[in-house]
Parts: C-alpha cells; sequence; structure tokens
C-alpha cells in the first residue's frame, strides 16, 4: 500500500494553531503507519524575515489594544476576508505555495488557520485538485474560516456546526471531531513520579498559564499573580511562562515569587504531565490549552479574555459548567479555599469533566483516515469499471 501524504498548514498568529497542527499530525502518524505528515507555519516557511514582523505587530495590537482586536472580530464577524486582504495574501503566498505543494504532492491539505485555508482555497478555484480540510481550532467561528473551496471542515462542537449551517456550508461538508490534542494529553501518568520528576509536594495544586506572549502586564502581576503567590503556604503554585523568558526572570527577582511552593516554569513539553498534577487551571481562554485542559478534567478559571475568539471560548465552558470568568480577587480566594477543603475528592470530579466531555463523534485523526479510504475505494471502483470484461 502507498503511504499517504498529509500536509497541515498553520501559521504562528498564536501557539494554539500550530499545536492543533502538530498535534493532529502525532495522532494520524500514531493511528496509521501508511500516513506520512508535514506541518508548515506557511508565513514563516516562505517568508522568514517578514512573518516576525508581522506576528509581533499582532501580538502587540492583541496585548496592548484588546478592545480594537475585538472591533475588527466583530465587525468581520460574518464576513470573509476582504479583497485588499486577499490581494496582499495573494502576492505574498499564491504562486510559491503552488509550488511548494506540486513538490509535496499530498493527497491532501489539512488548514488549522484560515490564512492557509484561503490561499489553497484559491490555488483549488485555479485547478489545484487536491481535497481541502480546515480544522476551527476554536469554539466559535469567524466568517474568514468559511471558503466554498473547502472540502470538509472539522469543528469542535455540535454549535459551531450548526453556526456553519447557518451560513450555508453543507452538512455533508462538517463533522463534530473535537479539537485535536496531541496524544500525550489522553494519557495517565502516576502521580507520585511526577512529583518526584519535577521536586514537587503531595497538596493542592494551582497551574497558571498564559505567560508566553508577554501576557502578564504589570498591572496583571501586581493584581493577579501577587495576589496568587499570597496562598503559596496552602497552595502548590505552577506558573507556566511558556517562552517569555524575561518575564521568569523578573519574577525570580521578587521574594514573593521565591517561596518553596512557586515553581516558575519556562518553555516546556511537560504540560500534559503538570496538568495531571494540577487541580486547578488558571488560564486565558484559547481553545487549544482549554481543550488540552478539558482531557485532562481540570476545571479552570479564565483572566483577561481578548474581545473576540477568547470570550466566545469563555463564554462556552461557563455555559457546560467547566470554567468560570474571574471577576475579581474573592473568586480566586473562594475557590482556593474550596480546593483545601476537597482536596483528597477532586480526582473523582475530574473524571466526571472527562466523561461529560468525551465526544461521541470521530477524532479528526479518524474523520481523515475515512475520508482517505473512501476516495481509494472511489478511485478503484472508477479503474475497474474501465477495465474490459474478458470472455472465458
Amino acid at each position: 500500500m502507498r503511504k499517504k501524504r498529509i500536509l497541515i498548514l498553520s501559521e504562528g498568529f498564536g501557539k494554539g494553531h500550530t499545536q492543533a497542527a502538530h498535534a493532529l499530525a502525532a495522532q494520524l502518524r500514531q493511528s496509521s503507519p501508511y500516513l506520512i505528515t508535514r506541518v508548515l507555519e506557511l508565513g514563516a516557511f516562505l517568508h522568514p524575515t517578514l512573518a516576525p514582523w508581522v506576528f509581533s505587530a499582532y501580538r502587540r495590537t492583541v496585548t496592548l489594544q484588546p478592545k480594537l482586536y475585538g472591533v475588527l472580530y466583530r465587525n468581520q464577524y460574518k464576513k470573509s476576508l476582504n479583497s485588499l486582504a486577499g490581494l496582499v495574501l495573494h502576492r505574498m503566498f499564491y504562486a510559491r505555495s503552488k509550488a511548494i505543494i506540486q513538490q509535496l504532492r499530498p493527497d491532501l491539505i489539512v488548514c488549522t488557520h484560515p490564512f492557509p485555508s484561503i490561499i489553497v482555497s484559491r490555488l483549488k478555484r485555479a485547478g489545484l485538485d487536491v481535497p481541502l480540510f480546515t480544522v476551527i481550532t476554536d469554539y466559535d467561528v469567524h466568517g474568514t474560516w468559511i471558503n466554498p473551496a473547502v472540502d470538509k471542515y472539522l469543528v469542535s462542537t455540535p454549535p459551531v456546526r450548526d453556526n456553519l449551517l447557518d451560513r450555508g456550508v453543507a452538512e455533508s461538508r462538517i463533522e463534530v471531531t473535537g479539537i485535536p490534542v496531541h496524544p500525550d494529553f489522553r494519557l495517565n501518568y502516576s502521580k507520585e513520579l511526577i512529583r518526584q520528576e519535577f521536586g514537587l509536594k503531595a497538596m493542592p495544586t494551582v497551574m497558571v498559564m498564559g505567560g508566553g506572549w508577554g501576557i502578564f502586564k504589570k498591572e496583571e502581576k501586581e493584581e493577579l499573580l501577587t495576589h496568587l503567590a499570597n496562598w503559596s503556604k496552602d497552595i502548590q503554585l505552577l506558573i507556566c511562562l511558556g517562552t517569555n523568558e524575561k518575564a521568569r526572570r523578573q519574577l525570580l527577582m521578587e521574594e514573593a515569587f521565591r517561596q518553596p511552593n512557586v515553581h516558575l516554569i519556562g518553555y516546556t513539553h511537560e504540560i500534559s504531565k503538570l496538568m495531571d498534577i494540577s487541580d486547578l487551571l488558571i488560564t486565558k481562554p484559547g481553545g487549544m490549552t482549554c481543550t488540552e485542559a478539558i482531557a485532562k478534567g481540570i476545571p479552570m478559571l479564565f483572566y483577561s479574555p481578548i474581545p473576540g475568539q477568547e470570550e466566545k471560548n469563555c463564554d462556552y465552558f461557563q455555559e457546560l459548567g467547566f470554567g468560570q470568568r474571574i471577576t475579581s480577587l474573592d473568586m480566586i480566594d473562594h475557590w482556593f479555599k474550596l480546593l483545601m477543603e476537597q482536596y483528597p475528592e477532586l480526582a473523582e470530579r475530574r473524571s466526571s469533566i472527562r466523561k461529560q466531555q468525551a465526544l461521541d463523534s470521530k477524532s479528526c485523526a479518524e474523520a481523515i483516515k475515512e475520508y482517505l479510504a473512501l476516495t481509494d475505494k472511489r478511485a478503484y471502483l472508477h479503474a475497474s469499471s474501465k477495465t474490459p470484461l474478458i470472455h472465458w
């Protein structure tokens, strides 16, 4: 059997899109030895000098002017990409993207960000004969995701499916699969061994995420992180700062964050293990982080959601009862007291969250495998129909 080549395209506007791409690649490789995957951040790959400037401008807008970002998001919510932006993408990516696809010769292209999906859709309208899947990596769908050249949308929830149906996407082109998470997040690790590995204690543990883009601005550090650190005698804190080494060094200079139960963690591939020993996650409501937390069964508290998709994600998980938006520091105190009072019973609560969130539908990897198998069968039947019958 010839191995199938799957090209997965993302963009660097936030970590979640590329995390989803790599998670899907891992799922596919694990599910079948006959699948070959390649993940590319298209902008960074084609324009390694320009891309960091573009991503930096986006980060500054999101973190320093979130209200402006929210206005732009809402104004374009039901619209596809405007013609000017489409022309820019065409000029920057069209010819070179076509050359890459011709060189790699994928059997299927999967996009986890709307920009590469728009580019590949344009190539398909110009004659590219490769199926295109789009994985929507949030719990809402913005208009830029939608394009008639997409063969299949893989979406997080039934409400997102309904949203696409309301916008005229045919039901046959939509499957509810959940957002792909790395297979590691489906594993159950030994808590005792994890604690030994990271030098942690068996006590109520809270994980804090969201610092990789410098999200912990000065006022948030003073109001949120300092308040959390005041609980360090009774609550173990795992503050994950990602690639933001500057923020980690700044926090280490303050006595409040040099306590035995406060752990400032830089970039790590072990988030799945750290989630296993955490009883509560305090995070910004990014689609990928929330999906990973739900796979681990951790209740969440959300701070400073960016207007737009993060607010939609926040609303979704609040409605399900899996998380709460932080409206005051008193809310944190309430949750921390609950952790201390109910610490031995938390494992059972986590198990119930996992069961509630388990999807009856197939995963992204299973949906892709089924599609490839079906196209193989159709190709075989088509070839057989052209073979002349031999009469004995």
